[in-house]
């Protein structure tokens, strides 16, 4: 979009920066567990694989101005937050090491459990 009117625009860049850091650090991280200690943990390797996989869905959607795609990712991030966060606190031996989402992006300072809240909030605004 022109005119300042896409949803990667104005303060969606910051958004659109903050998830492509995202998906470079969980992407990063997960790529060096898988290689290196997958037998340790593979559900929490793969789960954050997997939010690195969303982070990078979302960077593109915003970047690009893909509205529906973007709130599909957010809805994704959002329940995966919620629902891996859950799960890390009630049986925490699934999870002997920490994924993005564990314990509701407790690692990355809540910020993952935050994060969807504000996209879906500037997606609504941009509407």
């Amino acid at each position: 979009m022109t005119g300042g009117t896409g949803i990667g625009t104005g303060p969606g860049r910051a958004l659109l920066a903050i998830y492509g850091l995202f998906a470079l650090a969980a992407g990063a991280r997960a790529t060096v567990q898988i290689l290196t200690r997958f037998g340790e943990a593979p559900l929490a390797y793969s789960l954050s694989a997997f939010a690195a996989a969303v982070y990078v869905v979302l960077t593109v959607a915003l970047a690009r101005g893909a509205r529906r795609l973007a709130l599909w990712a957010l809805g994704i991030e959002l329940a995966g937050v919620l629902v891996i966060g859950t799960a890390s606190l009630l049986a925490p031996s699934a999870f002997p090491d920490d994924t993005v989402w564990s314990t509701y992006g407790k690692g990355y300072l809540f910020i993952p459990l935050v994060l969807p809240l504000v996209g879906l909030y500037w997606l609504w605004r941009r509407r």
